[in-house]
């Protein structure tokens, strides 16, 4: 192997993933695409397996092998053939994120797949964004089985006109669908330049060293933490409709240079869209993993052999129809990372963080504008790192399974008939320590319209923990403020109608503290 064409070509394909993601960015019509950049981009090669990806978003990228895997099985790609695909039980996460996949050919031969994740801000469903507090499957939005967006180069009309019929703001749909058909073009292309240049024989064989390099990484990595069984449990909060808290647990065995993962004895799943499917659940596990390699280091399907991953089918962790399931990839997702953290913190202290915010703290809001025209927003929202062995946590920043950027205030309030009254840190969250945690945010919505708003959101009444005598980091919150001047604390998880006048305010969770302060 020589580890440094093995290095270029890493550099190449990911780059080609990065360059995908900067055409829908550019191309895309809605801010969460547009400004907020959450969506994914990924290549693979003939038999589906991920060969490189881009620095996207975690929870998408590492689900995207079992959507590609579904792909494949359920259809014989030809050329100028791209699959539309969103569905939770068969590799998707939930039903906003709408993957695309198209294969690459050279004359006759297959060489690749290329492959962009997008979250959509309204894909149908009982509420405004498709992020609700639902208790049904079929409450959530429109369910895409693998289906062809185009055959041979020409567009299913039927299905486009049949999906865009179900969705709120369909011309939106339909530009950010084409935005991730361009992305795939971009990176058919580069792809078609690497193998013109290098030949593709010359590039299947460093690919193959390529996958050999992430293993030996991974396995490397695995030799560094002792040898044992450590378990660690944390909680959600509830499921919306009890104060109940929803336990999660995780055993991890560490057996030299392999890792069993055994999540078998978390709770069973809930009517409550908490629900994680399992593709979300390697997605996490995956994640923290690849956190102990460092960055800059290849991440493929090379990466993911030394772990064996253990569920429970119909658990809330590997969730079933028709268990709704659009917060299992946003909050639950966050919770898994914590708990594997949690457990490694026994083993290798020194090395791992304190909780983070552990919530993506989603917002969706829709309704009318004054010309009568139908909206529909989404965000999420940072809150503190976790404090480091060797650093304070940061504040005000998506952590974890989230890597999206914030939406810019001028940019939504351009767009929506909502003013943002108040953006700023939320001092002294973060936990103390030697290493304090970062602190969370404050977002104050003013709505210049009557809304439906859902909230999703955790680590209202559990803390982020501190580690190693650090202090956990402060619960966030949610608070209506009438027009009369009363004000409401509302729930982590809720649907309500908001009325012209009346503000919404979010505060964040604190990252835990690292070390006891001196």
């Amino acid at each position: 192997m020589d580890i440094i064409e093995v290095e270029v070509f890493n550099k190449l394909f990911s780059s080609i993933a990065e360059e995908m993601g900067i055409i829908l960015t550019r191309s895309s019509f809605s801010s969460n695409i547009k400004e907020r950049q959450d969506f994914s981009c990924a290549i693979f090669d003939q038999k589906g397996e991920l060969v490189a990806q881009a620095a996207h978003i975690p929870v998408h990228l590492g689900a995207m092998p079992q959507t590609v895997s579904h792909a494949l099985g359920a259809h014989s790609f030809k050329k100028g053939d791209t699959m539309i695909i969103n569905d939770p039980f068969q590799g998707g996460s939930h039903l906003p994120d709408i993957t695309l996949i198209e294969p690459v050919f050279d004359n006759d031969e297959l060489l690749f797949y290329v492959a962009s994740r997008a979250h959509h801000a309204d894909v149908g469903g009982s509420t405004p964004g498709s992020m609700g507090h639902c208790s049904h499957f079929d409450e959530e939005g429109v369910c895409i089985g693998p289906t062809l967006l185009y055959q041979a180069g020409a567009l299913n009309e039927n299905f486009l006109s049949s999906f865009l019929s179900k969705v709120r703001n369909p011309e939106e749909r339909r530009g950010d669908l084409q935005a991730q058909k361009a992305a795939l073009k971009r990176g058919r292309t580069r792809l078609l330049e690497v193998v013109g240049r290098h030949g593709s024989a010359h590039a299947f064989t460093i690919l193959s060293q390529l996958k050999a390099y992430g293993e030996n990484l991974m396995r490397h990595v695995l030799t560094t933490i002792p040898d044992g069984t450590y378990s660690f449990t944390d909680y959600l909060d509830n499921d919306g409709t009890s104060n109940k808290a929803i336990s999660l647990h995780v055993d991890l065995e560490i057996h030299g240079d392999e890792a069993i993962i055994d999540f078998s004895r978390c709770a069973e799943q809930i009517q409550s869209p908490l629900n994680a499917v399992r593709p979300v659940t390697i997605s996490a596990t995956i994640y923290v993993f690849q956190c102990l390699i460092g960055d800059g280091f290849p991440i493929n399907q090379g990466s993911y052999s030394p772990l064996t991953i253990k569920t429970r089918p119909g658990s809330l962790l590997d969730a079933r129809r028709p268990a709704p399931v659009a917060a299992g990839n946003v909050e639950t997702s966050q919770r898994i990372v914590d708990l594997l953290f949690g457990a490694l913190a026994k083993a290798i202290p020194d090395r791992v963080p304190a909780a983070s915010c552990g919530s993506m703290n989603n917002i969706a809001i829709g309704g009318h504008n004054n010309s009568g025209s139908q909206f529909t927003y989404y965000e999420t929202i940072g809150g503190g790192m976790g404090g480091r062995p060797s650093a304070p946590g940061l504040n005000g920043i998506h952590t974890h399974m989230t890597n999206t950027l914030n939406t810019p205030v001028e940019a939504l309030e351009h767009s929506f008939p909502m003013m943002v009254e108040e953006y700023s840190l939320r001092r002294n969250s973060g936990g103390k320590g030697q290493h304090p945690g970062g602190d969370g945010i404050i977002r104050t919505y003013h709505f210049l319209a009557d809304c439906e708003v859902s909230l999703l959101t955790d680590r209202r009444d559990t803390e982020p923990y501190g580690l190693q005598g650090g202090e956990s980091g402060k619960p966030g919150g949610n608070i209506l403020h009438k027009k009369n001047g009363s004000q409401e604390r509302l729930p982590g998880k809720i649907n309500f109608q908001a009325q012209k006048g009346e503000r919404l305010t979010i505060k964040t969770p604190g990252g835990g503290g690292w070390g006891k302060k001196d």
